[in-house]
């Protein structure tokens, strides 16, 4: 067990030397992918990597839509990023910008999304409970429940 395990983080590390080893987004979607989330360097594309193909978290994540990959089997790009990076920044005024139904964190964000800021502002505002349920709300949750509405 241990030698899948070793073959798996060096065949994973010669993958990854072998690309574009700084690039943004070069481990794709899954748990791993998520699990290491802002971080630079080899090392962390190596686990997310690994953590992806021994637990199969990108195959589920791709066929079910989760794990920071979209339903259509399309992996979670530039928009999902975007969002991400906005709202991690910008979470309070988000809060309070979605709690009236306007403000400019919601004319961004539908500038992100490419959808209409009136019919999104209108549906964060009737969802915000659901976005903001507790205290403790992640980035990466309110990220996915953002497009989800602005997908319905």
């Amino acid at each position: 067990m241990k030698k899948i395990y070793l073959l798996s983080a060096v065949t994973a590390g010669v993958l990854a030397l072998a690309s574009n080893a700084n690039a943004y987004d070069s481990t794709g979607c899954g748990l791993g992918s998520m699990a290491w989330r802002g971080q630079s360097g080899i090392v962390p594309q190596v686990l997310a990597v690994t953590t992806n193909g021994l637990f199969g978290t990108q195959t589920f994540g791709i066929s079910t839509g989760t794990s920071g990959c979209d339903p259509n089997g399309r992996v979670t790009g530039g928009t999902g990023k975007m969002l991400l990076a906005f709202l991690e920044n910008n979470m309070e005024q988000f809060a309070l910008d979605a709690s009236v139904g306007a403000g400019e964190t919601l004319t961004t964000i539908a500038g992100i999304l490419n959808v209409d800021e009136g019919s999104l502002a209108v549906k964060l505002q009737n969802n915000f409970g659901m976005l903001f349920a507790s205290n403790d709300v992640d980035a990466v949750d309110l990220t996915l429940a953002v497009m989800s509405i602005a997908k319905a």
